[in-house]
């Protein structure tokens, strides 16, 4: 499978190929010597390679692990609930499945871009080392920036909150609204207990989650194929949203940008495998390989779990069913009963998304610490007492908490959830611009994978899009909630901004009123991680 790139499985583009060289092994990963030389030519952050893979749970993610990471990432409750208000924006089943197939080129693109840079520089942190290795000026200001929004806007609690909400429905229980905090509390709690004092059994929970995801939408699918064929009675007439698919659709443009929004972000978490490179076997192979099989896999079953969906139901009566799509679907086919049972599933696919995304953020976090930006690095570095980046999915629970537990339902609680889009939008406009300074300024340094240029400059006009259109009057002037339009991205950029504020503060401001400046220091904690410090010292 070749995704906008050059051998994404196979031999490097630079002429000393990744195989055709002694390996470098970690442990007991393995990272070729010319990719290890880059890293000391063209170094993010602060720490070496080998000072950033150093300590806690060593190499343990195989290629299936890795490739269960991105899979458990994306496949949240999405794909079961989005397609019926995409299809009530677009208007048609042929402009609907344009849409998801037009969401997964994006995240394909993206992907590419993500897996040159991945490949370059094999350790933790996703974007963050992006960033580092080309913004280095002035000193840890795309660190700091990068690390206000993942604090505060890399929470888990919309995961929980599905949950909550699926398993009361299951058991036919009218909750009130704190006993669906209450168990999203507890979801959080158990995950997070999970992860920092049972490692492993959280490794093998995400991929059974990942797997059981994987046979739920495949059962969608064949479903789907067994009503196209005309053989489930329930459904008189098959292949009706099909004959002129394209019938009713909109043809105002404003639709189809918020349709492809609620696209992309049912594929969110293509990026997930780079922000663990420190804990996978073979970064640089298992990257190439898991994080295109994981989007794949999840595009292809999308596509055609929204082909199932049609196949049971007229565009018309998924707009308006009032429901899941899904759990229409599951109605219309089996009937009523099942369709608690379909409950359940979507809420353990809810439970393994919260793992995952739970597992990967604690170790962006536990980067951003190593790297001193964050108050009391050491303690946010800490690996105690498993190996597991404790102190990084403690700074996860966090905000995940204060958020289910003090943020009011409604449109208030809708715009926090989805803060996170339009600075990530931000990250990701400058993440394509290092990769294109990275091809000018060094085009010699070894590419293990190396993106074509059409495929980046796609990604970047979508970036583009992504940022402008927020900011513009929705359709007809009317808002989709109670809140500003603009609210959402002003919000965005100031949490941006506020990221330059503290970096000013601490690296510039306190330090001339303090008479002191910061120096530079490493510390090795007792499990070999390391962390920068940046200690006070009095000038005269």
């Amino acid at each position: 499978m070749v995704l906008f790139g050059r051998t994404p499985f196979g031999r490097s583009s630079h002429s000393k190929s990744e195989g055709s060289q002694e390996k470098v092994r970690g442990s007991p990963g393995e990272v070729s010597p010319d990719v290890l030389e880059a890293q000391t030519s063209v170094q993010p952050g602060e720490l070496s390679f080998a000072e950033a893979s150093a300590g806690g749970l060593g190499r343990h993610l195989g290629l299936v692990s890795t490739t269960f990471l991105v899979v458990g990432r994306i496949i949240g409750t999405g794909i079961f609930s989005t397609p019926s208000s995409i299809t009530k924006s677009v208007g048609s089943v042929g402009a609907a499945l344009l849409l998801w197939v037009l969401g997964l080129g994006i995240c394909a693109a993206g992907l590419c871009v993500w897996i040159e840079l991945g490949c370059m520089f094999p350790r933790s942190g996703g974007e963050k080392v992006y960033l580092e290795s080309v913004y280095k000026r002035p000193k840890l200001l795309a660190t700091v920036v990068f690390s206000v929004q993942a604090v505060l806007l890399g929470f888990t609690a919309s995961g929980c909150i599905v949950f909550a909400s699926n398993m009361l429905l299951a058991a036919d229980h009218i909750a009130t609204e704190w006993e669906k905090r209450g168990i999203a509390i507890l979801v959080i709690v158990v995950v997070t207990i999970l992860h920092t004092f049972f490692p492993k059994i959280g490794v093998h929970g995400m991929n059974l989650f990942s797997l059981m995801k994987i046979i739920m939408l495949a059962f969608i699918v064949v479903t789907g194929w067994v009503t196209l064929s005309g053989k489930i009675g329930k459904v008189s007439d098959p292949n009706a949203s099909f004959r002129n698919a394209f019938r009713g659709s909109t043809q105002a443009s404003g639709p189809y940008a918020i349709a492809l929004f609620k696209v992309l972000n049912s594929f969110n978490g293509w990026s997930n495998a780079s922000y663990v490179l420190n804990e996978v076997k073979q970064p640089v192979r298992a990257l190439k390989i898991a994080a295109p099989l994981g989007l794949g896999t999840c595009g292809i079953l999308y596509i055609l779990a929204n082909v199932a969906y049609y196949s049971a139901a007229t565009p018309e009566e998924i707009s308006e069913s009032g429901v899941t799509v899904a759990a229409y679907f599951i109605s219309k086919v089996f009937g009523t009963v099942p369709q608690r049972v379909l409950s359940v599933f979507i809420a353990l696919s809810a439970l393994g998304n919260v793992m995952t995304v739970t597992f990967a953020m604690s170790r962006v976090n536990q980067e951003l610490a190593k790297e001193g930006v964050l108050p009391w690095p050491k303690f946010w570095a800490s690996t105690w007492p498993f190996g597991s980046p404790s102190g990084g999915l403690l700074l996860h629970f966090i905000p995940s908490f204060i958020v289910i537990a003090v943020v009011p339902f409604g449109d208030a609680y809708s715009f926090i959830i989805d803060l996170e889009g339009y600075p990530m939008a931000i990250v990701h406009a400058f993440v394509v611009a290092a990769l294109v300074i990275l091809r000018w300024k060094a085009p010699d340094m070894p590419r293990p994978f190396k993106v074509w240029w059409p495929a980046i400059g796609f990604f970047a006009l979508v970036q583009c899009f992504l940022l402008v259109v927020p900011l513009t009057k929705p359709p007809g002037d009317k808002e989709v909630t109670s809140l500003p339009h603009w609210l959402a991205p002003v919000v965005g950029i100031v949490i941006v901004v506020g990221g330059v504020v503290y970096w000013a503060l601490w690296q510039k401001i306190l330090p001339r009123w303090g008479r002191y400046r910061l120096v530079q220091t490493k510390e090795t904690l007792k499990d070999g991680t390391v962390v920068t410090l940046y200690k006070p010292v009095k000038t005269l």
